[in-house]
């Protein structure tokens, strides 16, 4: 079924701006759906009839809809408003019986409108209650029909009510509180007074000034966020968290307007202790992690550094290689955990570490190389470029270790074997399908001919594909010269 974006998309009447407002209007229409108990279903025009685009079920009622009713088309015969009402007509403002589905239900209509125009009809069905209605019941329906009128008039959604990013937004079910246009306390819901009463707020709520009531049980010494006041007095719409005796209650507040005027406002409250506790818990677990890749990359850094020093020290060219080939592998793997710094998951953005594996190579290959860019040190170097094609994207860091390992030792014998008398260009190329990655490190060099590629450096890639990564590792000669490594591996699937 296409997306509400894709419906809007295709819709040719409806200019960008209020596309836009019709997505917002999805964006925030559960509160509507809830404070009703009603569903919701959106009409627009399309070239084939009104048609459905988008629906909503709410949280504190049955269902009318047990089948997705967008994408539905408006009969032609069927007995509706809705076509008359796109036109422009004016509602009747009296719910109606229907039926939906076989079941008998009162539906109410009402045109969505921005700057005068209409731009769609929100139907709101609910089905038709045996018993009588709550006083919770009743005033949520109230303040449902106030947001309504709003709709109607164009100043529901709220233009440009910023939504602080913060999880455990408070719907109906959670809390209500109805203000009036000074703040006073008009009516709350049985949950939202536990929640207050939880919070240290005793006694009766209605009639006093829910700023006052708040007021008094703050804690003195916690910072408190400066839109809390204008959210306790309901003049913005917005979300603000209050903390006091160890408990924190999220607030959101949606002013209600009637012909551009402030009449009062919705107050919906949350009880988010244990989500804020859990919250502070996983960002102290993050900055440890953090900590530790630090840690464990200074480390690293340090070793690398000693094995430096001690290859100058040594007076055998096997042992300083010896040394100066641990030291580049040590580096590699700092680089996996510096990486892991910068992340916010434990995922490797790989292509990343490519680039940086590919001048480490090139750099402690051998003397006679130079990089492309660097200082020259002595006439006779050669020069050696490097190029990536392609991406690996983001990867487990259990396996960007090995993997960084393999890449680095594949691109330094490609230096030292293929280009480290002639110069040239050291290539990654890169494809990944899914789970699938290949990687192909190509030299234009000589090329192996007959030979096949031995030593520690071979033996490690080798050990690592196919231990480690439970890939291939082949070598092939290149059709315009050089040699090609060709690494075949099936990654894990990436868990955020």
């Amino acid at each position: 079924m296409p997306s509400l974006s894709k419906f809007l998309a295709e819709n040719r009447a409806l200019t960008e701006k209020e596309a836009d407002w019709l997505q917002h209007l999805v964006g925030d229409w559960n509160l509507v759906s809830d404070l009703l108990r009603s569903d919701l279903v959106l009409w627009i025009q399309s070239a084939e009839g009104p048609r459905a685009v988008a629906h909503c079920r709410p949280a504190t009622g049955s269902t009318v809809y047990y089948e997705d009713p967008v994408g539905t088309l408006l009969e032609a015969d069927t007995d509706s408003e809705i076509p008359a009402l796109l036109e422009g007509a004016e509602p009747l403002c009296e719910p109606a019986t229907i039926e939906r589905e076989g079941r008998e239900a009162t539906g109410l209509l009402v045109p969505v409108r921005k700057d005068g125009r209409t731009l769609g009809v929100l139907a709101a069905e609910r089905p038709v209650s045996e018993g009588g209605r709550s006083t919770n019941e009743i005033r949520q329906h109230e303040l449902g029909l106030r947001v309504l009128r709003m709709l109607q008039s164009g100043a529901f959604p709220i233009e440009g009510a910023p939504i602080p990013p913060r999880r455990g937004a408070p719907r109906v079910g959670d809390g209500v509180v109805e203000l009036d246009g000074s703040g006073v306390v008009q009516w709350a819901s049985p949950n939202a007074l536990s929640a207050f009463h939880r919070f240290g707020i005793e006694g009766d709520m209605e009639g006093i000034t829910l700023a006052e009531l708040s007021t008094d049980v703050l804690q003195s010494r916690s910072p408190v966020d400066e839109s809390l006041p204008l959210v306790l007095m309901g003049r913005a719409a917005w979300r603000s968290d209050m903390q006091a005796r160890g408990g924190t209650l999220s607030l959101r507040a949606v002013p209600l307007t009637e012909k551009g005027q402030r009449t009062g406002a919705i107050i919906l409250v949350r009880d988010v202790t244990e989500l804020r506790r859990r919250e502070r818990e996983l960002i102290t677990k993050d900055a440890t992690i953090r900590e530790v890749h630090h840690r464990v990359k200074n480390n690293l850094q340090t070793v690398a550094a000693l094995l430096r020093m001690q290859s100058r020290r040594m007076k055998s060219d096997e042992a300083r290689d010896a040394l100066s080939e641990a030291m580049r592998r040590v580096s590699t793997i700092a680089l996996v955990h510096e990486s892991l710094l910068q992340g916010s998951e434990e995922a490797v953005h790989f292509d990343e570490v490519i680039d940086r594996c590919l001048r480490l190579a090139v750099d402690a290959a051998s003397a006679t190389v130079h990089r492309a860019g660097a200082p020259r040190l002595t006439e006779s170097q050669v020069e050696v470029r490097t190029e990536k094609h392609g991406r690996v994207g983001s990867i487990r860091a259990e396996e960007a270790t090995p993997l960084a390992l393999v890449v680095t030792e594949l691109a330094t014998n490609a230096v030292e074997h293929g280009l480290s008398e002639t110069g040239g260009t050291l290539m990654v190329r890169s494809e990944r399908i899914g789970s699938h990655l290949v990687i192909n490190i190509e030299d234009d060099g000589e090329g192996m001919g007959a030979a096949k590629p031995t030593g520690l450096g071979t033996n490690i890639a080798l050990t690592l594909v196919q231990g480690q990564l439970g890939g291939t590792l082949t070598w092939q000669d290149r059709p315009e010269g050089g040699t090609r490594a060709v690494v075949d591996v099936y990654l894990d699937p990436l868990t955020l």
